[in-house]
């Protein structure tokens, strides 16, 4: 099943422009988008595919700790996860 994933995570500075875009880069081949630019949270939507709420986030946990680590930032502490699986989208 896919599911969407939304992981957020404290930075250890204000992001800029270039630091999202490269998170952005690094998490668009899991059809992720990347949000942070101008705060100390930078965080990314991302489409997995799992059995299990649980293993979602943990599959998608694991992707943004490489997109992360490519785009050169600092791993910092996840703050917020949530996923929503495509049936339960579908059914609204």
């Amino acid at each position: 099943m896919r599911w969407s994933v939304g992981i957020q995570a404290e930075a250890d500075k204000i992001l800029t422009q270039a630091d999202v875009v490269e998170l952005a880069d690094a998490v668009a081949t899991h059809d992720g988008i990347a949000t942070g630019i101008g705060t100390s949270v930078y965080g990314a939507q991302l489409v997995v595919t799992a059995d299990s709420r649980e293993a979602a986030i943990e599959e998608a946990r694991l992707v943004f700790a490489r997109a992360v680590a490519r785009a050169g930032l600092r791993s910092g502490r996840i703050v917020r996860t949530d996923a929503i699986s495509e049936a339960e989208d579908l059914a609204g």
